[in-house]
């Protein structure tokens, strides 16, 4: 699935790829329409719909994953109430053994994530992953989601890379399309980003489980 040989760089989603997806799906969809109910004091049912509707409005776009944006529509403190809930944070089978591989086998490893520099602030300081990566690129330095292929043109502004012996593991299957029309060569989606959700079918990207799948050992030894 993946040519070591060729690799030079790996680009790394977060949300659902790194860390499972369970965290954000529960925050979205059970925690914070409760207590956007409790806080305004509407019915429980109402805030969630309210939500729902919001995001469906927005979806893929940069203010869906803003928390700024959120906490001034919705008139709460966004990242407050992810700090309630942020013992959820959890890191996906091997991840930090997959990191370490990349590391060892000489690879550069940049984090390009569409979530908020406050949600990655959040969860670095959870998972204490920052100093696996050579980088961390939120696309709200660039005002550009990764659904957008422009967007690869900002990351390779702040991170060089050449883009055929470019690896992207991403669980969104619109940034991998925008990524593949960019031309990054190799691309990996992830079948279950969230542990407690049935597994996808993908048919249009290589597809993984879990990073023991294409761990870089055979490169380490040849070293």
């Amino acid at each position: 699935m993946v040519d070591w040989q060729v690799i030079e760089t790996v680009l790394l989603d977060m949300d659902g790829t790194l860390l499972d997806l369970h965290f954000d799906n529960y925050f979205w969809q059970e925690y914070l329409p409760l207590r956007y109910a409790e806080i305004k004091g509407v019915e429980a049912q109402v805030a969630k719909h309210h939500i729902v509707t919001q995001t469906r409005k927005i979806e893929g776009s940069l203010n869906w994953y803003s928390t700024d944006y959120w906490s001034e529509m919705l008139g709460i403190d966004v990242v407050e109430l992810k700090h309630e809930v942020s013992h959820k944070v959890a890191i996906r089978p091997f991840c930090i053994d997959f990191l370490d591989a990349l590391r060892a086998a000489g690879k550069d490893v940049v984090m390009v994530t569409n979530a908020h520099h406050d949600s990655l602030a959040l969860k670095m300081d959870k998972t204490q992953l920052a100093h696996k990566f050579d980088r961390l690129i939120t696309v709200h330095e660039f005002s550009l989601p990764k659904e957008d292929p422009q967007c690869w043109h900002e990351v390779h502004k702040r991170h060089p890379f050449k883009a055929r012996q470019t690896l992207l593991i991403d669980d969104n299957l619109h940034a991998l399309q925008s990524a593949r029309e960019y031309g990054i060569g190799s691309l990996i989606a992830i079948y279950q980003p969230d542990s407690q959700a049935p597994r996808r079918e993908i048919t249009s990207f290589d597809a993984i489980h879990s990073f023991d799948e294409i761990m870089p050992i055979g490169e380490i030894f040849d070293e």
